[in-house]
C-alpha cells in the first residue's frame, strides 16, 4: 500500500531530517521530488498544484517550531498537508443508529469488489458489538447474491436474498420488511454494479436511495483505477450525494493516489480500506496513520492494534512466565509462529514500524519459512518437541520426511530454538523481559 509513495516520500524525508538551515532552493528541490511522486502515484494535478504552493507558502511565512530543525520544520509542514488533504486529524465515524437499522447502501461500478466489501464490512461491524445483516439487490447478476450469502454464512450473520423477485425496488421492499422483524443495528444493501452513464439503472439507485432513506451512500472504489475512479465517483456523488468511499485493492499494484485525490475532489471522506483478499483484510481509514505510512514513519498504532487482536494475553502471561523460568519448549516455539502468522504478512507489519517502510523492497521477506517451520514441529512427536536433545539422526531423517523438508533445514530449525533458549537464559539472568516474542530467524 502507498510504496511508490512511501519510497518518494521517505527519500526527502531522509534528506530533510538533518538539516540545520534550508533556503529556498533546497525547498524547491524536495518540493519537485514530492511533486514528481504525487504525478508519478496518479495525483490530481489541481491537488499537487495547491498541495506544493501550500507548503512553500507556509514554511516561507513562519518561524521554525520550537524544538524542531529547518528540515524538520518542512517535514512537519509536509506531513499537515498530507493530513489535510487525506482529511484531518478525526477518523470517519460509523453512523449512528437512531433508529434501527441503519442502511449502509454500497454502489459503484461492476468489478470493485463491492460485493466482498459488504462481507468485510459487515464482519467489521460485527466485531464492534453490532447485530449486522447484508442483502443483495443485485436482480442481474445471480453469482453476486450467492457470494454475498456465502460471505455471510461464514462471518454467521444472516443474508437476504431472492432470487425469484427480477424488480429490485421491490425486492428492497422485501428485504427491509424480513430485516426490520429482526431489530438490525445495522444492514448493509449491496447494490448492482453499473456505468454512470446507464441511466436507466442511475435512476433505479435514486428510487432506491428514496425509498430505503440510508444512513450511509459508500461508493466503492478500485484503487488501482487511479483517477477514472474519481471521474466516475463525481458522477455517482451528483446522482445520489456519496457520504463516503471505501478503498479496495490497496494490498495490490495500486498507486495510491485515488487516497489524496477523493476528499478535495468529492467533498467526501475515505470511511474504509480493503487491504488483502481475504475478509479481515480491511480496516477504518485513519487519516493521520496513512500520512504517516506516506512519510515513510510507520504506523505503530496500527501495529498495535493487529497485536493485541492476534495474540490471546493470557497465553503471552504464560510465555512470559516459561521464560522466566527456562521452560520454553518447541511447542512454544510453534505457538509464536502460529501468533506471528495471526498477526498477517510480515512485510505489511515491517511497513508499519518508523524508517522501515521505504526499504521492505530490500529485504527478502518468505512467509512461507514460519509454514515450513511449523511443519517440521508437527512432524516431531510430543516428547521430541519437549526434548529436542533426544533428535538423533534417524529422528531427524524421519522428522524431514513427514515435513516435506530436508535434513539441513530440520538442523537449521533446532539451531534457531537453541540459540533462542541461550538469549531466555541470558534475559533470565538479567531480570529484564521487554516482551515474550522474538522471531525464530
Amino acid at each position: 500500500m502507498f510504496e511508490l509513495l512511501t519510497e518518494k516520500f521517505s527519500s526527502v524525508v531522509e534528506k530533510l531530517r538533518g538539516a540545520k538551515k534550508i533556503d529556498e532552493e533546497t525547498l524547491d528541490e524536495a518540493l519537485k521530488d514530492i511533486r514528481t511522486a504525487l504525478l508519478d502515484a496518479d495525483v490530481n494535478y489541481d491537488i499537487v498544484k495547491g498541495f506544493i504552493s501550500d507548503v512553500k507558502q507556509k514554511f516561507l511565512g513562519q518561524e521554525l517550531i520550537k524544538g524542531l530543525t529547518a528540515g524538520e520544520t518542512v517535514i512537519k509542514l509536509i506531513y499537515d498537508e498530507v493530513l489535510s488533504i487525506l482529511g484531518g486529524e478525526e477518523p470517519p465515524s460509523i453512523p449512528k443508529v437512531d433508529r434501527p437499522p441503519a442502511i449502509i447502501m454500497l454502489v459503484g461500478l461492476q468489478g470493485t469488489g463491492k460485493t466482498t466489501t459488504a462481507g468485510k464490512l459487515a464482519k467489521y461491524l460485527k466485531s464492534k458489538g453490532f447485530k449486522v445483516g447484508v442483502a443483495s439487490v443485485d436482480v442481474r447478476r445471480p453469482a453476486a447474491a450467492k457470494q454475498l450469502c456465502t460471505l455471510a454464512s461464514f462471518i454467521d450473520i444472516p443474508c437476504f436474498v431472492d432470487e425469484e423477485e427480477k424488480d429490485a425496488l421491490k425486492l428492497t421492499d422485501k428485504v427491509i420488511e424480513d430485516a426490520k422483524k429482526q431489530r438490525f443495528s445495522y444492514l448493509i444493501f449491496d447494490t448492482a454494479g453499473r456505468l454512470h452513464i446507464d441511466q436507466e439503472l442511475m435512476e433505479e439507485l435514486v428510487k432506491m436511495k428514496e425509498k430505503i432513506k440510508p444512513a450511509e451512500i459508500l461508493y466503492v472504489a478500485d484503487a488501482m483505477q487511479g483517477q477514472d475512479a474519481i471521474n466516475t465517483a463525481q458522477e455517482f456523488h451528483r446522482a445520489v450525494n456519496l457520504s463516503g468511499v471505501i478503498l479496495t485493492k490497496l494490498d495490490g499494484d495500486a498507486k495510491g493516489g485515488i487516497a489524496l485525490s477523493v476528499r478535495k475532489t468529492l467533498g467526501v471522506p475515505i470511511k474504509f480500506i480493503g487491504t488483502g483478499e481475504k475478509i479481515e483484510n480491511f480496516e477504518q481509514f485513519y487519516p493521520d496513520r496513512i500520512a504517516q505510512r506516506i512519510l515513510g514513519l510507520g504506523d505503530i498504532q496500527t501495529l498495535l492494534e493487529k497485536m493485541q487482536a492476534a495474540i490471546d494475553e493470557d497465553k503471552a502471561k504464560e510465555m512470559a512466565q516459561k521464560v522466566v523460568n527456562a521452560e520454553f519448549t518447541l511447542e512454544d516455539l510453534r505457538d509464536q509462529i502460529r501468533m506471528i502468522r495471526n498477526l498477517g504478512p510480515m512485510e505489511q507489519l515491517l511497513k508499519m514500524i518508523p524508517g522501515v517502510g521505504s526499504k521492505v523492497k530490500d529485504l527478502k521477506i518468505d512467509d512461507k519459512q514460519f509454514v515450513k517451520i511449523e511443519a517440521i514441529i508437527n512432524s516431531m512427536t510430543p516428547e521430541e518437541r519437549r526434548k529436542p536433545f533426544i533428535i538423533n539422526g534417524s529422528r531427524k531423517k524421519r522428522i524431514a520426511r513427514g515435513s516435506g523438508t530436508t535434513i539441513l533445514e530440520v538442523n537449521k530449525v533446532l539451531k534457531q530454538y537453541e540459540e533462542m533458549k541461550k538469549m531466555m537464559k541470558k534475559i533470565r539472568k538479567s531480570g529484564k523481559i521487554n516482551f515474550p516474542f522474538k522471531l525464530p530467524f
